[in-house]
């Protein structure tokens, strides 16, 4: 029973993914992870852009490199690759019957693109009427930027997020930050997982497929959250505060005597207990920092305070006696150290795959815990083409001969 289809959430289900780089494939992954037969179409002889974003690439059992850069197997396994020339017209024609066979189509190439090619919506959905068809652009379909390429670097400033981020502009290394990884991607991607759920949900109540357009700007707008709200009830645009939070004293990073620990004082009996440890009740009973409103409104005299406290004691001492006292506060690891956390390989966050050119490929699980119809790692990230015989000639019919041919064109 453990191989059924009925134990994948979503192993009825068939995905022709055409995307490439970073959101369109992280949508993608999350459905593979869920058990759906993912078909990811790549250009011929190149792939998916992210294959050559590289260095560093996986390394096979001797230590030398392979040509799968790490870029690319974070947002790929559980698929099967596909090569295929979608500008010729066999290529077309073999889109369509990949659609035929297929629930859902994810693509993100430039608004009307393929529509040139007979492979929209419009086109796809005569081949199959109740297709899930999603769209995943810079600025969606509609308004004045549709036709602009998007990128999550210029979207994080568009969108807001990174007149939020970053030092506050009167402390040294003040200035506007992007996140450290590209979070409007990432975010459409888990949006657009959720979208494309939602209307197979629809199509199987009501035989209803539909269009998805989602938008990088969009996203990042929408997933500023209490940002928003603050600005819509007040007028007033919030800025940026580094490390420190806006409404709430002491919640910031400090500097230990040998690295930085976070201190997340939720309420002015937690502060009291931060400062008795830190060997300074003093500081809970003076008027201007026994209340929050008060530590907001004298932060500036009161957080030089605190850090001169803080750096006498290491950051495990700090960990240690403020996890004892109950006061919120944790390290700031780096990678080497989030994957040796024990919490962390608790929740088996780290999978090994067998790979066929690197022997392992370690990538991080899904975060998805499920009791019935949990995600699943049956595939590592495809090599480029690994499936284009399977697909062509088991899923669709072709004959060894007519794949010879379709390869000697070009268009596989």
């Amino acid at each position: 029973m453990a191989d059924s289809p009925l134990k994948k959430a979503l192993g009825h289900i068939r995905v022709l993914d055409l995307t490439r780089v970073l959101a369109g494939p992280w949508c993608a992954q999350n459905l593979a992870d869920l058990g759906a037969d993912v078909i990811k179409v790549e250009r011929p002889g190149a792939g998916d852009d992210t294959r050559h974003w590289g260095p560093p690439y996986l390394r096979d059992a001797e230590g030398r490199d392979t040509s799968e850069a790490a870029y690319y197997l974070a947002a790929n396994r559980g698929k099967r690759s596909i090569t295929l020339d979608i500008s010729s017209k066999e290529g077309q024609d073999i889109v369509r019957e990949l659609a035929r066979q297929s629930d859902v189509v994810l693509e993100n190439y430039k608004v009307g693109q393929l529509k040139k090619y007979g492979l929209d919506y419009e086109s796809l959905k005569r081949e199959k009427p109740d297709i899930v068809y999603c769209s995943i652009t810079g600025f969606g379909q509609t308004g004045p930027y549709a036709q602009r390429a998007g990128y999550d670097f210029i979207v994080q400033g568009m969108g807001g997020f990174m007149s939020i981020t970053g030092e506050r502009d009167d402390l040294p290394g003040g200035g506007p930050q992007k996140a450290g990884v590209a979070i409007s991607d990432l975010m459409t991607g888990m949006y657009s997982t959720i979208a494309v759920m939602a209307a197979l949900a629809h199509r199987d109540r009501t035989g209803e497929g539909q269009y998805i357009d989602m938008a990088l700007l969009d996203v990042q707008v929408a997933m500023l959250a209490n940002m928003n709200t603050n600005y819509l009830a007040s007028g007033n645009p919030p800025r940026r505060w580094g490390n420190a939070h806006p409404n709430i004293v002491p919640y910031q990073t400090f500097a230990t005597s040998d690295g930085h620990i976070i201190v997340a004082v939720g309420n002015d009996g937690q502060y009291r207990k931060f400062v008795e440890a830190g060997g300074r009740p003093e500081l809970a009973q003076d008027e201007r920092f026994a209340t929050n409103p008060a530590r907001v409104r004298y932060r500036d005299q009161l957080v030089p305070l605190l850090a001169d406290m803080v750096k006498t004691k290491t950051k495990q001492e700090w960990i240690d006696a403020l996890e004892a006292a109950g006061v919120p506060c944790g390290p700031i690891n780096n990678l080497d150290e989030v994957f040796e956390n024990p919490q962390v390989l608790a929740r088996n966050l780290r999978v090994d795959l067998p790979h066929p050119t690197g022997g392992t490929v370690k990538l991080v699980g899904s975060p998805m815990k499920m009791s019935a119809t949990p995600p699943r790692y049956d595939m590592p990230p495809p090599l480029l083409g690994q499936h284009t015989d399977d697909v062509l000639g088991d899923l669709l019919g072709h004959s060894a001969e007519e794949i010879a041919a379709l390869r000697a064109k070009g268009v596989v």
